[in-house]
């Protein structure tokens, strides 16, 4: 499945003439081969990420083709910080996603969705993401590979990659089921209409290269995978033309003002908590909390314009490591949207 969409997604890349921004670029060789063939490429993911990866795959590239590719931090549902990453892009550009989606809220979809169409009106081009019916390809590759035992895996395999998210897997509009399909895809489509986008499926096999996995298993197993991508679709994202109304394109920088008094720990939040400035929050609280004692944290969000599951984990390491909690007061409309959408409404004071 991850031969599939890889090589798949770099195809429709490849195809469109554009430039590629990978969103997220992860620890991929695609900005290697995207250079070695001439294209520019610009990879886009979190801080920690880029400052690990950048270098070294850039080493692998000839230094001549080098400047064909770039790596940028940012955070996806932070405008500014994609703005910034693709200002020196002239032209339109590939947009692509592959295995992000089903990580997000509905808050953070719908913030991607709208940054991505500013992105996409100002510069052209399209976003191609293969998340979107990324649960039918399982259940077909799966049941290909090992018969009825496949329900038995899916289950274990999804319990497995909840203990390692904020969130809950695969539960925001944009991802179908393959129990209802039909119902879903509309769904999803309803959803992209409403941050002024609309989508056309692109069948997968159709573009699916040839596959060296396909080559490690049962020509039955091969054949049965072949024919079932004939159902699955990745996703080409285009404006859709109407007018939709958008969250300002510019917010205040993250800043935090804090006291301490027997034992509680006061937090005032301004600008976004996402998963750049999260980080910061996590070892400011981390260092207090070594030096003295912190029994229960207050946090005021009154001039908090958004969070996101990077921000809410840190609320919650925070809320398990004091005795008092986390007590939360000023939270605007967005904020309060986003906790009772995410369930944290009810986790802390």
């Amino acid at each position: 499945m991850l031969e599939t969409r890889y090589r798949t997604m770099a195809r429709l890349a490849e195809d469109s003439g554009h430039t590629l921004v990978d969103l997220l670029c992860g620890y991929t060789p695609r900005a290697v081969e995207f250079a070695k063939k001439g294209r520019p490429y610009c990879g886009l993911d979190l801080p920690a990420v880029i400052q690990e990866a950048s270098e070294k795959i850039a080493a692998l590239i000839p230094p001549e083709q080098r400047e064909l590719a770039r790596f940028r931090a940012v955070d996806a549902t932070n405008y500014a910080s994609l703005k910034k990453a693709l200002e020196d892009i002239d032209g339109p550009v590939c947009i692509t996603t592959e295995g992000l989606l089903m990580y997000f809220t509905d808050s953070e979809a719908g913030a991607l969705c709208d940054n991505i169409r500013r992105i996409l009106e100002k510069k052209g081009g399209y976003w191609y993401t293969a998340d979107v019916e990324c649960s039918l390809q399982y259940v077909i590759v799966m049941r290909a590979l090992v018969g009825d035992r496949f329900m038995e895996i899916m289950k274990n395999a999804t319990r497995q990659t909840k203990d390692k998210s904020d969130v809950e897997i695969g539960r925001n509009a944009l991802i179908t089921s393959p129990a209802d399909m039909p119902g879903s895809i509309k769904n999803a489509m309803a959803f992209l209409a409403k941050h002024g986008l609309k989508a056309e499926r692109v069948n997968v096999a159709e573009h699916m290269p040839k596959l060296d996995s396909l080559d490690r298993i049962s020509p039955e197993q091969a054949a049965a995978i072949c024919e079932g991508m004939k159902r699955c679709a990745f996703w080409r994202i285009t404006p859709n033309g109407t007018a939709v109304a958008l969250p300002p394109t510019e917010t205040e920088g993250f800043h935090v003002e804090a006291t301490i008094q027997d034992g509680t720990l006061s937090l005032a939040l301004a600008g976004r908590l996402d998963t750049i400035t999260a980080p910061s929050l996590l070892s400011f609280f981390e260092k207090t909390k070594s030096q003295q004692s912190v029994d229960a944290v207050e946090v005021d969000c009154g001039r908090l314009d958004y969070i996101s599951s990077a921000g809410l984990r840190v609320l919650l390491i925070m809320h398990k490591a004091c005795e008092g909690g986390v007590s939360l007061r000023g939270e605007n409309e967005v904020v309060s949207e986003i906790m009772s959408q995410t369930g944290f409404d009810s986790v802390f004071h």
